[in-house]
């Protein structure tokens, strides 16, 4: 093969490699989850973040087995949400329901239910070393580029006020966060007590384009529909006893 043969060659390879978005023209994801997962678990596979101030994360590969770890990714947001849950026990894994949920962050179903603003349970002081027993997460579905089945990425909560902060810096901007592509990053933190964890990161890696943004605002509205059907399992780690930055108020991993 000619060098300029093999130079068109993988130019046409990553031309149809580095597709963005455009393959989701052809993707509906609601038939095809109700085609191919007919009958088996139809969750979202999940990007995990790790504790005690690691940064890196547990991406799906190919082997399910054995993740990549990657030390930051790209994808958009195409739907994020709270969720709040409670037990009255302590959570031992599993698809487990908790004694009272929200995917709101709003108002709680269950026992004791009703307004969450309100609730005892989700005040700092009613769990364990300052934290709260309600614990607080965020439930973010990512899609990377070259892909059409979007990811699960649960924040912990020593993450929700950076997320919180580059929300906020989309919206002063005029953008939402499905319009971008997000870089994913994480950094190690330390409170205050000299207690380490990892805290999420985010940057804008670019800005979509009108017609990647049409085939993904439809896509998030399909993600958004579906996010009703998954369950309150707590991914893990959720479980653990947090405690609060005395100086900051915030609630973190601990340090194993």
């Amino acid at each position: 093969m000619k060098a300029e043969d093999f130079t068109m060659s993988k130019n046409s390879e990553m031309a149809v490699t580095n597709t963005g978005y455009a393959n989701l023209a052809e993707f509906n994801m609601a038939g095809a989850m109700a085609e191919e997962l007919d009958g088996l678990d139809g969750g979202f596979e999940r990007i995990k973040i790790p504790s005690a101030g690691s940064t890196v994360f547990e991406v799906p590969g190919e082997d399910p087995n054995e993740p990549d770890s990657v030390k930051e990714f790209s994808a958009v947001i195409l739907y994020h949400h709270p969720l709040h849950a409670y037990y009255k026990n302590k959570y031992t894994g599993g698809n487990q329901p908790p004694d009272c949920g929200s995917f709101d962050g709003i108002t709680g179903e269950g026992s004791p239910g009703g307004s969450c603003s309100k609730c005892p349970y989700n005040q700092f002081g009613s769990g364990e070393n300052g934290s709260k027993a309600c614990k607080n997460r965020r439930r973010i579905y990512v899609l990377r580029e070259g892909e059409i089945f979007p990811l699960l990425l649960s924040l912990p909560t020593g993450s929700l006020k950076e997320f919180s902060r580059y929300i906020k810096r989309l919206l002063s901007k005029g953008k939402k966060s499905n319009s971008v592509v997000t870089k994913f990053s994480l950094k190690k933190a330390v409170n205050s007590g000299g207690i380490a964890y990892s805290q999420a990161q985010f940057t804008v890696d670019r800005q979509l384009s009108n017609e990647e943004f049409a085939l993904i605002n439809k896509l998030s509205e399909q993600v958004k529909t579906y996010s009703k059907n998954i369950g309150f399992d707590v991914d893990p780690g959720a479980d653990e006893t947090s405690m609060v930055d005395s100086e900051t108020g915030e609630v973190i991993e601990p340090l194993k």
